[in-house]
């Protein structure tokens, strides 16, 4: 989710709150100033989001008593296609939509109301990747890489402070994400970890509506006007098993990793061995040689060797298995083209672009316009 700018004191400015209002509005994170320096510094619409990402964002608002499509039109998104997997969305347009929000009705701990409310499976890929993870731990470090890769303001550093770790979010994203992601966080390893999973406090920069309200929902401590934004969790809760083993989603996965290996040059000896060793990591899993040796209970010089015995190098493997996972995807998925990079082993768009555009002769986006 992009740093959203968003002024939800703006229905008191206007003189539209009742004195209960008032009180809770004049206590609410003010941006008003931060949106003039952003935009006269060129920061505002800067970044993007997913439009699939708004469309979430509409339906807990929708669940809030909002209209979404009064709401998309007075902010001026009735162009976008939310079901596009590749259309995106200014954060300055998305801050607008937010803000419109709080001038028709202010809602307390908005970005926490709307995280109480998208369910697990509302990213659907980013939720996959995430909670099939081993640990809690493993969770976020996954959750991290997924975001970068999508160039989200809301970066993630993980610092171990020996005893605690702290999941730090980008000290420059808006008070809204932060809230949003963080919430997002807690409640969704609250809810799939395999023992009592609670973090040991969350920190906020920003002072937020109503810390008590983000005590109770989260169950820990909550610290605004902290030096730094983000969650801290003990080492207890880190190390977690997280128990979502989904036969079915594995089940999917390795359908594809046969369906892939059926569409591949036939290949015989080691070479199909790591063939098959491959098609079954291609969602997350580690592609280099080392892990594909030891799972051939062999080394990797010993693999090199075999493989350069039979005229094939284990990166030309590498290259032929990417190539047709990435084609499968953007022809027969509603993923992202972006997802799609992270899926098949890039952590940046621009590398994977170059090699789609080697493997294919076209750009991803030419090549799923014509398979559609």
């Amino acid at each position: 989710m992009c740093g959203l700018l968003v002024d939800p004191t703006s229905r008191w400015q206007n003189g539209d709150l009742d004195g209960g209002d008032y009180a809770m509005a004049a206590h609410a994170n003010s941006l008003t100033d931060r949106v003039t320096a952003a935009a006269r510094a060129g920061t505002v619409g800067r970044w993007d989001m997913p439009a699939r990402d708004l469309r979430v964002l509409l339906n807990g608002l929708a669940s809030l008593g909002y209209d979404p499509q009064v709401l998309i039109e007075s902010s001026g998104l009735g162009a976008i296609d939310l079901n596009d997997p590749d259309a995106r969305v200014s954060c300055e347009s998305a801050g607008g939509l937010i803000a419109n929000v709080q001038r028709t009705r202010f809602t307390p701990n908005l970005a926490l109301e709307i995280a109480q409310l998208t369910p697990i499976g509302s990213y659907p890929l980013l939720d996959y990747l995430v909670l099939t993870s081993d640990t809690v731990g493993s969770g976020v470090r996954m959750l991290g890489q997924y975001l970068r890769l999508l160039g989200n303001p809301v970066n993630i550093e993980i610092r171990d402070m020996d005893e605690v770790i702290r999941v730090e979010m980008g000290s420059s994203s808006a008070p809204f994400s932060v809230e949003y992601s963080a919430s997002l966080l807690v409640l969704h390893f609250r809810r799939e970890a395999a023992g009592p999973f609670a973090a040991a406090g969350v920190s906020f920069r920003h002072q937020p509506d109503d810390v008590a309200g983000f005590e109770r929902a989260l169950g820990c401590p909550v610290h605004g006007s902290a030096p730094w934004n983000g969650v801290t969790l003990t080492r207890e809760a880190w190390n977690l098993s997280l128990r979502r083993g989904d036969p079915v989603l594995r089940q999917v996965l390795e359908t594809q990793a046969s369906d892939t290996l059926s569409r591949r040059p036939a290949r015989t000896g080691i070479a199909l061995d790591v063939q098959r060793a491959l098609a079954t990591r291609m969602t997350g899993g580690d592609m280099g040689i080392a892990a594909i040796a030891r799972h051939l209970a062999t080394s990797a010089r010993t693999l090199q060797r075999r493989l350069a015995a039979e005229g094939v190098s284990f990166q030309e493997l590498v290259d032929e298995a990417r190539k047709e996972a990435a084609g499968r995807y953007l022809g027969e998925s509603a993923l992202a083209i972006s997802e799609v990079a992270y899926l098949v082993g890039y952590s940046e768009p621009a590398p994977f672009h170059r090699a789609f555009k080697r493997w294919y002769g076209v750009t991803p986006d030419v090549f799923r316009q014509k398979r559609r």
